[in-house]
């Protein structure tokens, strides 16, 4: 019974938007295992965020699981199965990892720590990142049309586009074959 109560203590359980807001606010670096309720958050690693907070006694150093599929802000984070963690400090993200790995997840926490420190010691600026992997497929402008047009206007758009580059290759490629 006692464990459990440690773990409840170790990561704060956000399911929802409201939450989610809240915890953007928390002063220091902020690990969260998003996660998709089929799945479940991910259970390897609690025992080492337990180690490293033991360890440091860090009040700046804070955990978090987060269900995707009941936070708006973590929709493109649907679909994904492998487990990732993202590092918030300043309510912005500041570094991402994917997977269980033990050792580098100990790195980027004493590394982002570190950096969190020098900003709230010293006014050093965040550097902030975009988790690129949700967005190598899509350009900006992309991005920019679907939110100006809304999705199937997007969708409409890019099925013309398509549509186009494919009647203009197909006499070329006709040609090729003769």
């Amino acid at each position: 019974m006692g464990s459990k109560k440690k773990e409840i203590l170790l990561q704060i359980t956000i399911n929802n938007q409201e939450l989610w807001e809240e915890m953007l606010c928390f002063k220091g670096l902020m690990v969260v295992d998003v996660y998709q309720a089929w799945c479940g958050p991910c259970k390897t690693v609690v025992n080492l965020f337990r180690k490293i907070k033991n360890e440091l006694g860090d009040d700046l150093l804070h955990f978090a699981v987060a269900e995707v599929d009941s936070i708006g802000a973590l929709e493109k984070y649907q679909g994904k199965c492998e487990p990732t963690f993202l590092f918030y400090a300043g309510g912005e993200l500041v570094a991402v990892v994917r997977g269980a790995n033990a050792p580098l997840l100990q790195k980027t926490i004493l590394e982002q720590l570190a950096a969190e420190r020098k900003v709230l010691e010293h006014g050093a600026e965040h550097v902030v990142i975009k988790d690129e992997t949700l967005y190598k497929e899509e350009n900006p402008a992309a991005t920019q049309k679907r939110e100006q047009g809304g999705e199937q206007a997007f969708c409409d758009g890019l099925y013309r586009r398509l549509s186009e580059s494919t009647n203009r290759l197909n006499p070329a490629m006709l040609e090729q074959s003769k």
